[in-house]
């Protein structure tokens, strides 16, 4: 980082101490648990963090935070906390090693999985209206590592950067709460093994892993150390090899599609159309 961005974060002192008092208050509140039918809904700190700030953001005619400047040097802060994350799970990963050798190709290889999200959710994106947007909404599941990979290549202020920030908040808000009712059905509805169940709950997120772990390990409290076992391991492997799987080919690949889909099926901006009317009626 530049000494000029170095100054200006310093610059940017007031939202930093809001933010870090927020932190404060949001851990002080901790883990709010809602019990349900077949587990239990997690709320951690992290979401009183994001509601808080965004009130504060949107809070008028007072503004505490939220200026220009703010959001401005918002980016810079987030990829040097998010390299921090990187740089534990490195470690975590290196240590685990040898767990991982043990898990197996079927393990490792369920990562793959994670290009559902390509095929399924950029064509919607696509028909809702979203540009650029859609790649980074898209190419994963946006959660800390991918975010970190989008803003050392396109940047936080660009497209992709408020893409995959639209989807790191959705997740955090609502990702919980929709895996563990998935994981509720898929467990009592369909005949999936508890163990590939258990596999597909490790999606590079703690919290979302534990919400749709809870009901599994009440389902079928006999194997609920090998759920938690499987859960877990697929959680970390999916931090460790998810962002070379991004790399190397979810991204790669979200943009080819992008390339081709929205041509046929995107939708013109208002400028476009405008545009467009603008010709025939030269015409």
């Amino acid at each position: 980082m530049s000494e000029s961005n170095i100054k200006n974060i310093i610059r940017c002192w007031k939202m930093i101490l809001v933010v870090f008092i927020i932190t404060l208050i949001s851990e002080k509140i901790g883990v709010i648990k809602i019990p349900i039918a077949s587990g239990s809904i997690m709320f951690l700190p992290l979401l009183y963090c994001m509601i808080i700030c965004l009130i504060l953001a949107l809070l008028k005619p007072i503004k505490i935070i939220g200026s220009k400047e703010d959001c401005d040097i918002s980016d810079k802060i987030v990829v040097i906390g998010i390299a921090v994350f990187c740089a534990k799970v490195g470690v975590n990963s290196g240590a685990a090693i040898e767990s991982v050798i043990l898990a197996g190709p079927a393990l490792i290889l369920q990562e793959l999985g994670n290009l559902g999200t390509i095929f399924l959710a950029l064509p919607i994106a696509l028909l809702f209206g979203f540009k650029r947007e859609a790649v980074g909404m898209t190419h994963s599941i946006g959660r800390e590592p991918n975010i970190a990979y989008i803003a050392e290549k396109c940047g936080m202020n660009s497209p992709e950067g408020r893409g995959i920030m639209i989807t790191y908040v959705v997740g955090t808000l609502v990702g919980s709460i929709f895996l563990g009712a998935l994981a509720s059905f898929l467990a009592t509805a369909t005949p999936f093994h508890p163990l590939s169940l258990a596999m597909a709950c490790g999606v590079g997120s703690g919290s979302m892993m534990a919400a749709s772990v809870a009901p599994l390990m009440e389902t079928f409290p006999q194997m609920a150390t090998e759920i938690s076992a499987y859960a877990g391991m697929s959680n970390t492997l999916s931090t460790a090899d998810g962002i070379f799987v991004t790399i190397f080919i979810a991204y790669p690949l979200c943009n080819f599609l992008y390339k081709k889909l929205e041509p046929i099926i995107g939708r013109k901006s208002k400028a476009e159309i405008k545009l467009v009317e603008e010709v025939q009626e030269n015409e």
